[in-house]
């Protein structure tokens, strides 16, 4: 989810579509948080990693 963010943004960035920017953002940031929650060791959904 992360790596998915960070390539809508890229392509947001590039394209200059907005909506995608905004969808990009918000799939960084939560597979951020998914990542953190599975590194300290915490299952989140019953899976302790997301990666």
């Amino acid at each position: 989810m992360l790596i998915l963010g960070v390539i809508l943004l890229i392509i947001g960035f590039i394209l200059k579509i907005p909506i995608l920017w905004t969808i990009g953002v918000i799939l960084a940031v939560i597979g951020l948080i998914l990542m953190l929650l599975g590194s300290f060791g915490r299952p989140v959904g019953g899976r302790r990693h997301y990666y």
